[in-house]
C-alpha cells in the first residue's frame, strides 16, 4: 500500500477545526453533523448568508458520502460499517473549507474526474443551464440523484471544486474533494 489514510486524514485536519468525523455515514451521523456545524457556526459571527450557504454545501456534501461511498477495501473492512466516509469542516480566511472523502473503486476514477473537470471548466450561466437540463431530462437513479450534487455545489458556492485521488492499490483510491465557501 503507498497510502497512509491516517496520515492523510491528519493532513485534512489543519487549520481551525469546527468538526472533524472519520467513520461510518449514517442518516444519524448526517443530523448529528449538521446540528453541530450549523452550532458552532452560528456562534461565531458569520452572517447568515455564509451559514445557509455552508449547511447547503454540506448537506449536498454529505449526501454525496452516503449514496456514493464504495465499499473499503478489504484490507480495511473489518474496521468501520457500512457506508465509509471523513469529514472536516474548517475556518479558513473569511470563509469556510467543507472536506469529503471516501474509497472508490479504481475504474470510477476517469468518469468522476471527467465530470469534476467539465463541471470546474464552466461559468455559472453555464453551470445553471447544465443543472436545468439534467433536472428537466435526467431519470434520477437508483441511489436517489440525478447527477446533480456537484453541479449544485458548485453553483452554490461559486467556486471550483477541488479533488484528490490517493492511489490505495491496485482497485482503490481515496478521493477527496475540497470546498471553499465564501460570501
Amino acid at each position: 500500500m503507498s497510502f497512509n489514510f491516517d496520515a492523510y486524514y491528519k493532513k485534512m485536519n489543519t487549520g481551525d477545526i469546527i468538526v472533524s468525523y472519520k467513520g461510518s455515514i449514517t442518516t444519524e451521523m448526517i443530523n448529528n453533523m449538521l446540528e453541530i456545524v450549523e452550532s458552532r457556526i452560528g456562534e461565531s459571527t458569520e452572517d447568515a448568508r455564509l451559514r445557509k450557504k455552508v449547511y447547503n454545501v454540506l448537506v449536498e456534501s454529505l449526501q454525496n458520502l452516503y449514496h456514493h461511498a464504495d465499499e473499503l477495501p478489504e484490507a480495511i473492512r473489518g474496521e468501520f460499517e457500512g457506508h465509509f466516509g471523513v469529514v472536516v469542516v474548517a475556518r479558513e480566511g473569511s470563509g469556510i473549507r467543507i472536506t469529503t472523502g471516501n474509497f472508490i473503486k479504481s475504474d470510477k476514477i476517469k468518469k468522476l474526474k471527467d465530470k469534476i473537470d467539465k463541471i470546474n471548466s464552466m461559468n455559472p450561466d453555464e453551470l445553471k443551464d447544465m443543472y436545468k437540463f439534467i433536472l428537466n431530462h435526467q431519470k434520477f437513479s437508483d441511489k436517489g440523484g440525478g447527477g446533480l450534487g456537484l453541479i449544485d455545489i458548485a453553483r452554490k458556492t461559486g467556486s471550483r471544486l477541488h479533488p484528490s485521488f490517493q492511489n490505495y492499490n491496485n482497485d482503490y483510491y481515496f478521493f477527496s474533494l475540497e470546498i471553499n465557501v465564501t460570501n
